[in-house]
């Protein structure tokens, strides 16, 4: 997910495009179409489950996004490091901080998924009607 989310119309409207654009294909190029997304796509649930965890990043990782993922996993070590070196107020801050930012991915991992799949079914599209 980005700085600013799509709506979630925005969203199901990609969608639909898609779709549409995968009607038009031929046959041949649509089975691969869903061959291909079938291992691509992302499950929101698998997603929702690895955030809703508290070692916070592992829902990054699961859309490939490391750098994100990295950041959010330090933040949450060095959290958890200074609740164990007697800095507790740090420690708690720096570990309700990051709860409190990935909360907004909890909430919308429906839709986060949502427009992480659509990216990929159109970067697959593309890619089968560039050969």
């Amino acid at each position: 997910m980005g700085i600013a989310m799509k709506s979630r119309e925005t969203i199901q409207a990609d969608e639909e495009r898609i779709r549409k654009w995968v009607r038009a294909l031929p046959d041949g190029k649509r089975l691969q179409f869903f061959q291909q997304a079938e291992q691509a796509l992302k499950d929101p649930d698998t997603y929702a489950v690895l955030n809703y965890l508290f070692i916070a990043g592992l829902h990054h990782f699961y859309l490939g996004k490391w750098l994100r993922g990295l950041i959010n996993l330090s933040v949450f070590i060095a959290g958890a490091v200074l609740l164990f070196m007697h800095f507790t107020a740090a420690g708690l801050l720096l570990l309700i901080g990051i709860t409190v930012i990935e909360l907004k991915d909890l909430f919308y991992s429906q839709l986060v998924v949502q427009d992480y799949n659509n990216k990929v079914m159109e970067e697959i599209y593309h890619s089968l009607i560039e050969n």
